[in-house]
């Protein structure tokens, strides 16, 4: 797969995804232990959609967490490792009154609301200060998983990233139907 170009085949892994007939769960493994999620279809079925269907092209495979701010979030999601790539393409912005407390998963995106695409970042602690600046839609499901984020933002770094890499080893979307 061409990480750096890969809109069509989001669009395609999308075509199956049914928020009123199923619900989704997504896991992370990583080198520092696994991260569960659920997501706010409700709230930005969009950046859910986009999320989901990145995660079953296995654009997340081996990619790492490239910015890492302790007392704030982990970011992960550029092909390049970092933090400038993208898959190719935009998403349109859905704010919502989500609050950025820990464990909230969030993209990232640049100075254009409009500019987010493949990069996340999930919140080591509250950040309220993004509330309705950026699209929550999702969060950690338990506390493993609050855990292994928590390790992966006390991880040793230099200029925000880590001196050791925290890999995205594969990440597995789950379907339940409702």
């Amino acid at each position: 797969m061409n990480k750096s170009n890969c809109k069509a085949e989001v669009e395609k892994a999308q075509e199956g995804i049914d928020f009123t007939k199923k619900t989704y769960t997504v896991e992370l493994t990583t080198s520092k232990g696994p991260i569960r999620l659920q997501f706010f279809p409700d709230l930005a079925p969009g950046h859910v959609k986009n999320f989901l269907g990145l995660c079953k092209v296995g654009f997340y495979d081996g990619l790492i967490f490239h910015r890492v701010i302790e007392g704030f979030m982990i970011q992960g999601g550029c092909p390049q490792g970092t933090g400038t790539g993208s898959g190719g393409y935009r998403i349109q912005a859905e704010f919502n009154a989500t609050s950025h407390q820990a464990g909230v998963l969030s993209m990232a995106r640049s100075d254009d609301p409009n500019s987010a695409g493949t990069q996340f970042f999930i919140c080591h602690e509250p950040a309220t200060f993004l509330d309705r600046k950026y699209t929550a839609f999702g969060k950690v499901v338990d506390q493993e998983s609050q855990d292994t984020v928590n390790k992966i933002a006390l991880t040793k770094t230099r200029s925000e990233k880590p001196i050791e890499q925290v890999v995205i080893e594969k990440a597995v979307v789950k379907e339940t139907a409702k």
